[in-house]
């Protein structure tokens, strides 16, 4: 059978103050009154069951999503006890999924990416889904169609094309993963053409995934046999509580997929945006005619270019005179105001507030 895995355990630092320790980022409104948790969910119900479809997230947003996601059964939204990277929680879902359907397939996807339009994904899921239920020992991902020559992401190597007769997009062998070029090389790949954003959806076998974990990374194989032989049983939290934390603190690319073989990859031509920062806003929100990027019921904005103004409250007035190249993100307890260019300083500035005794901020 085939089933869905929503990884939603980001904070999303790097938009506090909206997003915090208690209310990431993948459940704030900032498009259209949706969720980015919602989007994804809605993205996934027309190829997927609701109850094949699980979330996997921090033990402290568990509540949180389930009020965002009520259609998803309770025991659906797994809680993981510490941060392990993708690693660790893909080898979660596929050791609780293969305890019960040993032939399951599954697909990995991540709650705080924008991808439109749907259809786009769908087909492209749907056609991977094909795939690998017809390849079952393969491992597919997705590469996005570059816009520009990004230095943030990662790439992927494409190699030739192969066979899925009931596909409609190509399905590529990869040749390799690549991390964050410079200026020069991003440039050279979007000029060649055979390079895709790394976009971190997945789809594979729980199988092929756990045999590929325990082939490439086997300090994680104990602890997820553990894990799995308690699941749905009295000793369930505290073996979870006690073994997830001895899995490697790894991602899965470093982990399996730059290790491993017969992985296989469909090129998404679509918008695709990983929401992690305030700028990230002028991809998906039109601006005004000074490039002002305005979410807010009822702001004024007099002399003002360049800016990012954003609160989810909109009964709360939001005015600047004479601003330029600044963030200003209103939430009830704290405000930021911040230069554009100098928002990859906000680590450093949440530090300090909780070295400063301001836990309850973050």
């Amino acid at each position: 059978m085939d089933y869905a895995v929503i990884m939603a355990g980001g904070t999303g630092k790097r938009l506090w103050p909206l997003s915090r320790e208690k209310r990431p980022k993948q459940v704030l409104k900032l498009i259209d009154g949706k969720t980015l948790l919602r989007r994804c969910f809605d993205r996934l119900v027309p190829i997927f069951d609701d109850r094949n479809i699980i979330v996997l997230t921090n033990a402290g947003y568990a509540d949180i999503v389930r009020e965002n996601l009520p259609e998803v059964p309770y025991g659906n939204v797994i809680a993981e006890p510490a941060v392990r990277d993708t690693a660790g929680a893909i080898g979660l879902a596929a050791t609780v999924l293969s305890k019960y359907d040993p032939n399951a397939t599954m697909a990995v996807v991540t709650a705080d990416q924008l991808i439109e339009p749907d259809k786009v994904f769908q087909q492209a899921m749907t056609d991977a889904l094909s795939f690998v239920n017809t390849n079952p020992d393969s491992m597919l991902t997705f590469g996005i169609k570059p816009t520009f020559a990004s230095t943030q992401l990662g790439y992927i190597k494409l190699g030739g094309a192969t066979g899925c007769e009931k596909c409609e997009n190509e399905i590529f062998k990869v040749d390799s993963f690549i991390e964050k070029p410079d200026a020069v090389t991003a440039a050279k790949y979007l000029t060649e053409g055979n390079y895709a954003w790394n976009s971190g959806m997945f789809v594979w076998k729980a199988s092929t995934i756990l045999k590929n974990l325990a082939a490439h990374l086997p300090a994680s194989t104990e602890p997820l046999k553990r894990i799995q032989s308690d699941w749905d049983g009295p000793r369930q939290d505290e073996t979870l509580n006690d073994y997830f934390l001895k899995l490697p603190k790894i991602s899965i690319d470093f982990a399996v997929m730059e290790k491993a073989e017969n992985v296989f990859a469909i090129k998404l031509d679509c918008k695709w945006l990983d929401m992690g920062s305030f700028a990230a806003l002028a991809d998906i929100i039109t601006s005004d005619a000074n490039n002002n990027i305005v979410v807010a019921g009822t702001s004024e904005v007099v002399d003002s270019k360049n800016n990012i103004i954003i609160t989810e409250d909109k009964n709360h007035l939001i005015a600047v005179i004479g601003l330029e190249n600044t963030v200003v993100a209103h939430t009830p307890d704290a405000t930021l105001v911040c230069p554009i260019d100098q928002t990859d300083r906000l680590k450093e500035l949440i530090e300090m507030i909780r070295l400063h005794d301001g836990q309850k901020y973050l």
